[in-house]
């Protein structure tokens, strides 16, 4: 089972509508090929973050913007946006109830995939877009540092 990356496409959506702003057209083919998937996905994804208010897009335009500055947009919000209240973990529901582990395992994991969720969505909650953004700008300073160095 294929675990979906919308989520992490979207923080990297806004990250860089936030980063390229005036620098490149933020067209969905710009930024599909940063992050090598369809301008289909990222034109859906970006539907979604529009509806939930985390950005303004215009029909036609290629000029999107944060709805709110990047401090004021915690991850989990964007979860929200692109997941709805889905749950980070699910339990196979097709076990054997005859069997000791299929018997109990559901009930088993539900007490532990819940504190687990919750404390990843209060994380998120505490985390927002402006601390992936900085990580980011920090990260690349490294990088240029280090590709400097060895020039």
């Amino acid at each position: 089972m294929k675990i979906s990356t919308r989520f992490s496409d979207s923080i990297h959506i806004l990250a860089f509508i936030n980063i390229y702003q005036g620098i490149i057209p933020l067209t969905s083919n710009n930024i599909a090929s940063s992050i090598e998937t369809s301008p289909v996905v990222v034109r859906r994804l970006m539907s979604a973050l529009n509806k939930a208010g985390l950005i303004n897009t215009v029909h036609g335009a290629a000029d999107p913007a944060l709805a709110k500055s990047p401090e004021n947009i915690p991850l989990y919000d964007i979860f929200l946006a692109i997941e709805g209240d889905a749950h980070l973990f699910t339990i196979d529901e097709r076990t054997n109830p005859q069997c000791i582990v299929g018997g109990n395992i559901q009930e088993t994991l539900d007490g532990f995939y819940q504190q687990a969720e919750t404390a990843a969505k209060a994380k998120l909650a505490r985390t927002s877009l402006q601390d992936v953004i900085d990580t980011i700008r920090v990260k690349q300073a490294m990088k240029d540092a280090e590709k400097e160095r060895r020039n």
